[in-house]
């Protein structure tokens, strides 16, 4: 190890360290919209000693740093990220099934479609709204991901949550603050254990077979998107404000309005995060000139 080397540094080549480091990682390679400049430091973290020892020096060090899922939501800026971009890796990915109690325990890097999936071969009910959702389950429940009506906190027993320091705390789903894409939840989720119930077969089929449908019909499923780029409005819907403002199909270099879903920004090979972020601002200022309406964003900034 060189001899002037930082305290991060001289941790992230340590061999002890259960982690997969990448120093200068293009984050376009985890992003859904294949956008986003290098990060400093990329560290796949194997376990949760390796995952607090890394967040507690971050902090110590007053080193910038975020933790993603699949990046499924999230806009990396062109020129990076000049900290630590941490994903959770092996010991967080396990799923454990209770077919007692029709619970299950899965890590915060476990992806939510599997855990839907489990749901859905046993006929349980209550994680039906989420089918076709992407990411992991730690970013679902940071952003309680689901639709206008429904959310992950409705089927949240207990949420374990790391925060700055490398310390656990578990928290019961019910201290937590769930609101519209947003929730309570500071720090990294470690792991969670959801409630679901049995349920006619027949009805929650169907109802999660119409809901996937609905999904392929209407969202460019096929394409490289973030998901939804801003929320809807109280009442309103965003999809419908952007279209009704002539916006679909509207473009800033490669990053394009969906066709199919006007609340979609595509990447039609060679978009930039600058032309994403131009393209929403677009939006945003004819959305709030003929509505009324400052759209939120969202999609997740880093680096901007």
């Amino acid at each position: 190890m060189a001899r002037h080397a930082s305290p991060l540094q001289s941790l992230l080549v340590d061999d002890r360290l259960d982690a997969d480091v990448y120093p200068n990682e293009p984050m376009a390679r985890h992003t859904t919209l294949r956008i986003g400049g290098p990060a400093r430091f990329y560290v796949r973290a194997g376990s949760i000693s390796a995952l607090s020892a890394v967040v507690a020096l971050c902090t110590e060090e007053s080193i910038p740093w975020t933790v993603v899922g699949r990046g499924s939501n999230l806009l990396v800026a062109d020129e990076g990220f000049d900290g630590v971009v941490i994903s959770l890796g092996r010991d967080f990915r396990c799923i454990q099934v209770n077919e007692d109690d029709y619970s299950i325990v899965a890590g915060g890097g476990a992806l939510l479609s599997a855990v839907v999936q489990e749901t859905f071969r046993r006929n349980w009910q209550g994680l039906e709204f989420a089918v076709g959702t992407p990411g992991t389950v730690g970013g679902a429940l940071a952003m309680n991901a689901g639709t206008r009506d429904q959310g992950m906190g409705s089927a949240v027993r207990s949420v374990t949550v790391m925060d700055g320091r490398g310390r656990l705390e578990k928290l019961p789903g019910s201290s937590v603050q769930w609101g519209y894409r947003s929730s309570s939840i500071s720090g990294v989720v470690v792991e969670c254990e959801l409630q679901a119930a049995t349920c006619d077969p027949f009805y929650i089929r169907g109802k999660m077979e119409a809901a996937l449908a609905k999904r392929q019909q209407t969202q460019p499923l096929g394409q490289m998107s973030c998901g939804s780029v801003f929320k809807n409005p109280s009442g309103a819907s965003a999809a419908q404000m952007i279209e009704g403002c002539g916006l679909k199909g509207a473009a800033r270099g490669d990053a394009q309005v969906s066709d199919k879903h006007a609340n979609f920004i595509v990447n039609n090979g060679a978009a930039t995060a600058a032309d994403m972020a131009a393209l929403m601002r677009d939006i945003q200022q004819k959305v709030r000139e003929a509505y009324g309406i400052e759209l939120a964003p969202e999609v997740r900034f880093l680096g901007f």
